[in-house]
C-alpha cells in the first residue's frame, strides 16, 4: 500500500501545474505567462535531445562534415589520393628517363660511355662535394700527378682523334648549304663550330648518311638537330627556323633536315651553325667541307 501510495503520489506530482510568468521588473505588469507541468517539461527536453542527436547522425552520415571527423574519411577521397600517389610516382619516373635520355645525348656528343641510371649523386642536392673535404699533402701531390696524366691523356685523344679524322679524309661530306662563313672555328672561345649565312628559307642537308640522334628545341640554340654518322662522326645544325625529320629517323647524304632560321638566345640573324665531331672531340668542319 506504502508503495502504491508512493507511485501515485510521484505521478501526481508530475501532473502538479505551475505557472511561469514573466513581469515588467519596474512596472511589475505580466508580459508573458505559461502553465506548465513537469511532465511537459521532461517531455520537451527529451524531443530535443532526439532532435539532437539524429540532426547531428544525419550531418555526420549525409554531409561532408564527415571528413573532418579523424579516422572517417571517405572513401572516394581514399581513392583520389592514391591515384594522386601513383600519377606523382609516374611523372617522377618519367622525368628521371628524360633526364637519363639527355645526359646520354650530352655523353654521345662529348664522346662519353652510355649511362644505364643517373647517379645518386647527381640527383642528391645534399651530396657532399669532394673539394669541401680537407685534403692532406699526399693527396694533392696524388691530385696533381692526376691531373697532369688526364691533361696527357686529353691531349693524346685531341690528337689521335684528329688523326682518325685525317684518315677518313676520303669521307665525301655533303654541304648541309651554300653560303658564307660569318664566324670560325675557335674552340677556345667556345666556339665548337662554323656560322654560314645563307638565304631565308634555305633548306639545309644532312652532310653523310646516318641516325637522327637529337631533334628538338632548345632555349639557347633554337631548333636543333644531330646526326650520328658511321666512323664515330657526329654532325649538328642549330638555329634553325623549323626541322624536317624526327629523332630516330634515318636519313641519307644530301637529304633535307631542316630550314634555316635564326631561333635561339645564341643567335644574332639568320645563320646555320654547324659542328662536326669526331671521336668526341670537336673539329674544324671547314677543313673538310666546302660551303661556297
Amino acid at each position: 500500500m506504502d508503495e502504491r501510495k508512493h507511485r501515485s503520489g510521484f505521478f501526481t506530482r508530475l501532473r502538479h501545474k505551475y505557472r511561469l510568468v514573466v513581469m515588467n521588473n519596474d512596472t511589475l505588469e505580466e508580459k508573458l505567462s505559461v502553465r506548465l507541468t513537469k511532465l511537459n517539461v521532461f517531455l520537451f527536453i527529451g524531443t530535443a535531445s532526439l532532435f539532437l542527436v539524429i540532426a547531428t547522425i544525419y550531418l555526420i552520415a549525409f554531409t561532408p562534415l564527415k571528413e573532418y571527423i579523424p579516422g572517417y574519411a571517405d572513401f572516394n577521397t581514399r581513392k583520389v589520393l592514391r591515384e594522386l600517389s601513383l600519377r606523382a610516382d609516374s611523372l617522377e619516373r618519367d622525368l628521371r628517363q628524360k633526364d637519363l635520355y639527355i645526359m646520354n645525348i650530352r655523353n654521345i656528343v662529348e664522346g662519353r660511355d652510355l649511362l644505364e641510371e643517373i647517379p645518386d649523386n647527381v640527383m642528391d642536392p645534399m651530396a657532399v662535394s669532394l673539394e669541401e673535404l680537407p685534403r692532406s699533402r699526399e693527396d694533392s701531390i696524388l691530385r696533381a700527378e692526376m691531373e697532369h696524366a688526364a691533361m696527357l691523356e686529353e691531349s693524346y685523344r685531341e690528337a689521335a682523334g684528329f688523326r682518325g679524322l685525317q684518315q677518313a679524309a676520303h669521307i665525301s661530306f655533303f654541304p648541309p648549304l651554300s653560303g658564307m662563313i660569318s664566324s670560325h672555328f675557335d674552340p677556345g672561345k667556345g666556339h665548337f663550330g662554323v656560322d654560314v649565312v645563307a638565304d631565308h628559307d634555305e633548306v639545309i642537308k644532312a652532310t653523310l648518311d646516318g641516325r637522327v640522334i637529337f631533334a628538338a628545341w632548345t632555349v639557347e640554340t633554337g631548333y636543333t638537330i644531330g646526326i650520328q654518322h658511321s666512323n664515330n662522326i657526329v654532325s649538328i645544325y642549330k638555329h634553325n627556323s623549323s626541322l624536317l625529320r624526327d629523332q630516330g629517323s634515318y636519313v641519307e647524304a644530301g637529304e633535307a633536315i631542316a630550314i634555316i632560321g635564326d631561333t635561339g638566345l645564341y643567335s644574332t640573324g639568320t645563320h646555320l651553325h654547324f659542328e662536326l665531331w669526331f671521336n668526341g672531340n670537336p673539329v674544324n668542319p671547314a677543313e673538310y667541307i666546302s660551303f661556297q
